[in-house]
């Protein structure tokens, strides 16, 4: 088995050795995709890591997100140009060498229909011709990346064939990274720091933090215990004020809806929406690979902070009526097929006011006693905030370390394009599993059971693969994180039992490897 692999026999191991006394390096507190960035920096650095999470990996905001990879063409255009190029920095890096397996080139069209006038359309170009400078001075190359241009009224339908005709004057299109699906980037970033040698243990929450420990419940077994590291890094996102209360932050929820691309026509071309009345605010309209459309984007705060946040009916009838300005066919509620939000953990600085959508997307790090605490940021940066929180533990810990090594770190399952390409296995799991999509893949050739498809082309192969080397442990860890399965309700619905006794079958070794 892989030294990347996680499973229950692992976890078991790896939790038994850090509440047997041993003293790690860095403790991490948080499976999201910052945490395991923290953990896969630190390992990477020959410290050693633990991760502790109280439910899976990605089961917070890290899963919620709109599945982009951005250059920071918003931060650039409040003038934010160091944060813009921050995100068009790590987008280039993810989409040429950690993981280009997960990610993909988005075709981005801003229709061009009243009330937009053609000085609001010559400012918008602007911003792109910008942002695409950016894409240029990081050396992300235009084959990958094109640059922005025009299109007439018929390319721009020719794109996206669900957009209205009437007053449509053109359109522009532009181009940015996307993302298969941002819990499998978190899983890829664990699996890959376990590689390293770093303990990744799910169900354990955090209880108490001291100077010199920290309380652990094992969330199968109710077992308390404390465990020792020289430094913690707590990066429990919107979470993170419970266990340091001097952290302040604003959440801010992000609303997304699920439709089936069929009722929307935009083919593989996202649509950016201009939201009446707000300069340079926009919705999305984003295809996905699976036949569905996800709309996003709210930027709402919130008081409360729910485990799992809903959509709640006013983001609903607000996505809707911003998608359908700019379509032949208007959608309606009986065209959503499921929801999601998450909840964004931005900085609450002396001097922020005004709307959520206002504060800043850069990352802080923050220290008090011996908790590093990391928050803010965008997904895209989360090499960049793993590095500078990093970076602060060990000068707090004193612990010898060299500089940051991820930049140049393959994930698991990554490889150059080129050979993405050559991968003898549907182009559906390579862009899931990368260079492990062959033998997962073959497991379904091998035996017809586990190559059926149990929902929208997810097999029971993939089912006891998350379960042997991605650390699922139970049947929501699979529909939900696993894969997305559980997005839509009927879905689950249909699939769950199914998981569930592949799953149990699996973790009781019934399963034939």
């Amino acid at each position: 088995m892989s030294t990347s692999s996680l499973n229950a026999e692992r976890r078991a191991a790896d939790l038994a050795a850090i509440t047997a006394g041993e003293v790690v390096d860095v403790l991490v507190i948080g499976g999201g995709v910052t945490g395991a960035g923290v953990a896969l920096d630190a390992a990477a650095r020959g410290l050693s890591v633990a991760l502790v999470e109280a439910e899976d990996l990605a089961f917070g905001t890290s899963r919620w997100s709109s599945k982009l990879v951005h250059g920071g063409l918003r931060y650039l255009a409040k003038g934010d140009v160091g944060l813009a190029h921050e995100s068009a920095v790590e987008r280039g890096v993810l989409m040429t060498t950690t993981a280009p397996h997960l990610t993909r080139t988005l075709p981005q069209l801003i229709p061009l229909h009243p009330p937009v006038s053609g000085r609001d359309a010559a400012l918008a170009y602007t911003g792109l011709v910008a942002g695409d400078g950016l894409r240029r001075a990081t050396r992300t190359p235009t084959d990958l990346l094109p640059s922005p241009r025009r299109v007439s009224a018929a390319e721009a339908r020719a794109l996206a064939p669900g957009l209205r005709a009437a007053g449509l004057r053109g359109g522009l299109l532009s181009f940015d990274g996307q993302l298969t699906d941002d819990a499998r980037l978190v899983v890829a970033l664990a699996r890959t720091a376990a590689g390293l040698g770093a303990r990744i243990i799910t169900r354990a929450k955090v209880t108490g933090v001291a100077p010199d420990s920290v309380e652990v419940v094992d969330g199968l077994t109710g077992t308390a215990t404390l465990v020792r590291s020289r430094v913690v890094v707590n990066a429990t996102g919107v979470w993170a004020g419970t266990l340091v209360p001097s952290v302040r932050l604003r959440p801010s929820r992000g609303s997304h809806l699920v439709v089936d691309a069929g009722a929307v026509g935009c083919g593989a071309t996202s649509l950016t929406v201009p939201i009446p009345g707000s300069f340079g605010r926009f919705a999305l309209v984003l295809p996905q690979d699976d036949g569905r459309v996800y709309i996003g984007l709210t930027d709402e705060p919130v008081d409360e902070i729910p485990d799992v946040p809903t959509v709640p009916e006013s983001d609903v009838d607000f996505l809707l009526d911003v998608a359908s300005s700019v379509l032949e066919r208007r959608l309606t509620r009986a065209d959503v097929l499921g929801s999601f939000a998450g909840l964004r953990p931005l900085v609450d600085l002396p001097s922020a006011a005004g709307r959520s959508a206002d504060l800043s997307r850069h990352h802080a790090v923050l220290t008090e006693g011996k908790v590093v605490t990391v928050v803010g940021g965008k997904l895209t940066t989360y090499r960049r905030m793993a590095a500078d929180a990093v970076d602060a533990a060990t000068d707090l810990a004193g612990l010898s370390a060299g500089p940051s090594r991820t930049r140049t770190l393959p994930l698991v399952g990554a490889a150059p394009r080129t050979r993405l390409s050559t991968l003898d296995a549907p182009r559906r799991l390579v862009e899931r599993y990368g260079t492990e999509a062959p033998t997962i893949a073959a497991m379904g050739l091998l035996d017809p059971d586990l190559g059926r498809e149990i929902a929208a082309g997810i097999t029971a192969a993939e089912v006891i693969w998350s379960v042997r080397h991605e650390g699922a442990l139970t049947p929501d860890d699979v529909l939900h994180r696993r894969t997305r399965i559980a997005l839509v309700t009927r879905d689950a619905e249909t699939a769950r039992p199914t998981v569930t006794d592949l799953v149990t079958r699996t973790l009781r070794g019934l399963v034939p490897q």
